[in-house]
């Protein structure tokens, strides 16, 4: 694996979109206000819908990107995911901002949209009938993170390990949001 891409990926999943749009902005910081999130999610709560896309694209590309260039190297698939999973490691806990980021949901979807399309799409048809259902992001991102992995374990078995610790990762983030979930408190749109 090339070490140095893996850092550049790290750094690079560390730029938070929604606190820099924040910032440049005048809103407020979104850790700070809302859900708490650094995402997407509480930037449409707190900025509107224009702010919201433009942090979902910067999350997305964020992942996307590093894979891409490690794919351009010709590294083999299992090193292009470790090197995704980096980046989301860096949305996750950002260098920048005291290490208390987002819960990498936009940020993975770029990872597996570079890896394996297909399931990329599933997870955002997942995502998406999840959310019209039930207006609530959370258990939408829980339900189509973990969805993906029968069909990367299927077509692309060498990437299942890295995306399996993706997707611990991302429910790990999503305890709070499980917990309010089963109590019954959790926001939704």
């Amino acid at each position: 694996m090339s070490w140095s891409l893996a850092v550049f990926a790290y750094l690079l999943g560390s730029l938070s979109f929604a606190i820099v749009l924040s910032r440049l902005t005048g809103r407020p910081d979104p850790r700070s206000s809302g859900s708490g999130n650094a995402g997407a999610t509480n930037m449409l709560r707190l900025a509107g819908k224009k702010l919201a896309i433009l942090t979902l694209l910067g999350d997305l590309c964020k992942g996307l990107l590093p894979v891409l260039i490690a794919r351009g190297l010709d590294l083999p698939p299992q090193h292009q995911a470790w090197i995704g999973l980096c980046a989301v490691v860096g949305h996750l806990f950002p260098l920048y901002f005291r290490f208390k980021g987002g819960k990498g949901v936009a940020t993975s979807a770029g990872v597996l949209l570079a890896l394996y399309p297909p399931a990329a799409l599933l997870a955002a048809l997942a995502w998406g009938l999840t959310f019209y259902l039930t207006r609530t992001s959370s258990l939408a991102a829980l339900i189509a993170t973990p969805l993906m992995l029968p069909l990367l374990a299927w077509q692309r078995s060498a990437v299942l390990l890295p995306m399996a610790v993706l997707t611990a990762l991302i429910v790990w983030r999503h305890r709070g949001n499980l917990r309010d979930l089963l109590a019954g408190r959790e926001r939704h749109f």
